[in-house]
């Protein structure tokens, strides 16, 4: 099916925080001079984010209003995270910790999480984040690469998951527990924080000098350390202004858990350096919480995922039509391709689409996006953001060949951006395949059409080939969710002797429905008519729910492992970053 168009107003273009003029005259010099950073050309996260907001009369503005699950609020003004975060880097110093240890955070989404992310990059320390969720020996494995120097957490997560293997980490001098008590060995943080100074000047980093380690492994091999610089905070800037419509003021919601990049980069750097109040919801999702949150915290702009989109979209239109969301004036997905269908009901339950946008861990930042002032593809990951160029190849036996309009190829990123990774930690070689040819290759199959818009096909590895077709799994998964009676969709190719491989496609249903066989032959028709029989696919199955990763990606390789009777590994440490 080919969705309409939904095209931008005036008003929308006129209120837009990039425009055509602006593109022309971009340059990344210009975006560093936006940043305060030091006389002698150091640069450091946490004094962009927090510091220099309050040393320039800002101090008394809301940076976070944290809501916990219990009912609890927050209010944390940039001032207050200036005092915290100065506390926390002299809880650091006086354990002996210095600029260029490794701390790694795991908890949920509570205050000292933040104050610790940024107090960590204040003092010149690397941080990188954990996912809360994760089980023992993914945590361990990633302590163990990243050779952790010191770990935020709480009581609870360190006995279940850390304590048994704690001294097993030679490099792991200092835990700290969320709290007023601590287990023998770690250090209480709510005391030692009453004790420590609220004086702290930021250490004087280099742009080139590490300050984030993002994990990320797909859902085989061991995990990627992808290392990032202070300089990365230029990206984050940018990116928040262009793609995401932060401005100074924004009463911002980012649902990313923040051990994931999206909940690091865009749910703490980006809003913060760009001077707004972040939502921070305890919760895990709740429809009518979320309902709630929009209308009475009054959020502006929202950044949220497919998955989330696709829970709400299961409620109906009707769910959202007793909040006044009228203040919300950007939304924008993150985390997988959102579905063409996902789009149109933005517009339709909000009065405005969201917004797709395109990036990797490896890539730090948004490098793709469907921006304010754009008319928006339903389907499409937009187009390159300012300071980014963005290509599409294929690989020959030759080197790198341009691939043209509307060919599907690699979408390929030149290099240069300031968040893009420097390196994987311990695996160099690993690091420099992934650039071929003057380009950063991506494994993301892509196409761009005449008007300049990217279009997401697959990962490269999940490409089906069918009778001569290049097949990409979203183009099916969009048609199959086209139909009233399906939430969600995955899709996988399946050996086959004539054909090399034939699609068979897995459905989880709205409510309301029941699995049959007239119901599977209605599905396939409509998947028929809309891509015709050499792409539909050949047998539909129902499934009361996907099997997703810890961050909500659909495991389409799962799936195939399945039925190929093939290894599937520890299904428990399973994972995928965000992006």
């Amino acid at each position: 099916m080919a969705w309409e168009v939904i095209h931008k107003t005036a008003a929308e273009r006129a209120a837009a925080s990039l425009t055509d003029e602006m593109r022309a005259e971009f340059g990344w010099d210009k975006a560093r001079a936006m940043l305060d950073g030091f006389p002698d050309g150091g640069l450091n996260i946490a004094y962009e984010a927090v510091d220099r907001h309050v040393l320039s009369g800002h101090g008394a503005e809301e940076a976070i209003l944290w809501l916990g699950k219990e009912g609890a609020r927050e209010h944390l003004s940039y001032a207050d995270l200036a005092a915290r975060t100065a506390r926390f880097a002299n809880v650091l110093a006086a354990h002996g910790l210095e600029a260029g240890d490794r701390l790694y955070g795991l908890a949920g989404r509570v205050p000292d999480l933040y104050i610790a992310a940024l107090g960590t990059l204040k003092a010149g320390l690397i941080f990188s984040p954990l996912f809360s969720a994760f089980g023992p020996e993914p945590l361990r494995t990633r302590l163990e690469i990243g050779e952790a120097n010191a770990l935020v957490t709480t009581e609870a997560i360190y006995r279940r998951k850390i304590a048994a293997w704690r001294d097993e980490i030679p490099s792991l001098k200092l835990v700290l527990i969320i709290g007023e008590e601590a287990p023998e060995g770690c250090v209480a943080l709510g005391p030692a924080m009453a004790a420590a100074s609220e004086e702290f000047e930021a250490v004087h980093t280099r742009p080139e000098d590490p300050a984030l380690i993002h994990f990320t492994s797909g859902t085989t091999g061991k995990p990627k350390g992808a290392v990032h610089v202070h300089n990365a905070v230029v990206m984050h800037a940018a990116a928040g202004r262009y793609a995401l419509e932060l401005k100074p003021g924004t009463r911002y919601w980012c649902t990313a858990d923040p051990g994931w990049v999206t909940g690091t980069s865009f749910g703490i750097i980006s809003p913060l350096v760009n001077r707004v109040t972040m939502i921070v919801d305890e919760a895990d999702f709740e429809l009518e919480r979320w309902y709630s949150i929009l209308q009475n915290e009054k959020v502006e702009v929202w950044y949220t995922a497919p998955t989330a989109i696709r829970m709400l979209m299961r409620a109906g239109k009707e769910a959202a039509a007793p909040y006044d969301l009228s203040q919300l004036r950007f939304m924008a997905s993150v985390g997988e391709p959102l579905n063409p269908e996902a789009v149109v009901w933005g517009k339709e339950a909000f009065g405005r689409p969201f917004h797709d946008n395109w990036w990797q861990t490896e890539t730090g930042g948004i490098m793709i996006a469907n921006t304010q002032a754009m008319d928006v593809h339903p389907g499409s990951m937009g187009k390159p953001l300012p300071g980014i160029e963005a290509g599409i190849v294929e690989r020959t036996d030759e080197g790198l060949r341009d691939c043209g309009t509307g060919e599907i190829g690699e979408l390929a990123l030149r290099p240069g951006w300031p968040s893009m990774m420097r390196t994987y930690l311990h695996e160099e070689a690993r690091y420099e395949k992934c650039f071929v040819g003057g380009w950063y290759l991506s494994g993301d199959l892509a196409m761009r059409d005449a008007e300049g818009y990217f279009w997401f096909v697959g990962r490269a590895d999940d490409l089906i080939k069918s009778s001569g077709h290049l097949i990409g799994p979203f183009e099916v998964e969009s048609a199959l969710i086209e139909h009233p009676s399906v939430a969600e969709a995955a899709v996988i190719g399946l050996p086959d002797e004539t054909a090399g491989e034939v699609v068979k496609a897995y459905v989880a249903l709205n409510p309301g429905f029941e699995p049959s066989e007239e119901l599977e032959r209605d599905i396939r028709g409509l998947a028929r008519k809309n891509l015709g029989p050499a792409v539909a696919p050949r047998e539909v199955v129902f499934r009361k729910s996907l099997p997703k990763t810890r961050s909500g990606k659909i495991m389409r390789r799962l799936l195939k492992a399945r039925e190929l009777g093939l290894p599937e590994g520890d299904i428990s440490t399973l994972e995928s970053d965000e992006t």
